[in-house]
């Protein structure tokens, strides 16, 4: 459980330059400590680093794709179980159910959810209320 003090922490893994500055700004505003990343390569490093309470992964990116950094992700013990929403223009059958078996929290296509949409989501997930 957080101390009531510490913020809740969020990375954003995505290359989408201008995606990432929107949530970016939408979550600062909402009080959540944001870090940023525009491939999977440095948001696996990112989120060994940093330990996000939750992070927000695209699936097409340079250098390491969403799916491939999450199955290294699950292979660190404490990866093992960080909650992972998965925001992608993909919504094939294969990919969806490739995320799902990596214990994804939920698959959302970008084009069909906005920001508040999203912050919903994820103080859902964190039990914000």
């Amino acid at each position: 459980m957080k101390d009531k003090f510490k913020k809740n922490t969020i990375l954003i893994v995505e290359d989408e330059i201008d995606l990432r500055g929107l949530l970016k700004t939408k979550l600062t505003s909402e009080h959540f400590e944001v870090f940023e990343a525009d491939n999977g390569k440095t948001g696996l490093e990112a989120a060994l680093r940093q330990h996000p309470d939750i992070i927000l992964l695209d699936i097409v990116m340079p250098v390491m794709d969403g799916l491939s950094m999450l199955r290294e992700l699950r292979q660190d013990e404490w990866g093992k179980t960080v909650k992972v929403i998965v925001l992608s223009n993909l919504n094939e059958a294969e990919k969806v159910s490739e995320s799902l078996e990596k214990n994804i929290y939920n698959y959302l296509i970008k084009s069909d959810w906005e920001p508040d949409d999203i912050v919903k989501l994820i103080k859902k997930n964190l039990g914000i209320h």
